[in-house]
């Protein structure tokens, strides 16, 4: 008989955010990020889900292709505000 340890929790998808405004969508990339994509489908950035110990914070972030990495937009407590941040930046 063989046994096996587990080292680490599989990870859990956090649900999507809702949005207020129908201008963009949300699609889902990993278990907490987002791409965020307006009407026309075009991607304006990514909006990552980060617990912190007064709630739940949304992060805006655009990817660098060259060095394919994220750079940080902003931190947010309401991932409207991050989108808008996404939108207007």
């Amino acid at each position: 008989m063989s046994h096996s340890l587990i080292t680490s929790l599989p990870e859990v998808p956090f649900a999507t955010p809702v949005l207020a405004s129908p201008r963009e969508h949300l699609v889902r990339a990993s278990a907490h990020l987002w791409r965020v994509q307006d009407r026309a489908g075009r991607v304006l950035g990514h909006l990552r889900v980060m617990p912190d110990p007064l709630g739940m914070r949304y992060r805006a972030e655009r990817l660098h292709l060259a060095t394919g990495s994220f750079r940080l937009v902003g931190d947010f407590w309401r991932a409207d505000d991050a989108v808008a941040a996404l939108r207007n930046g």
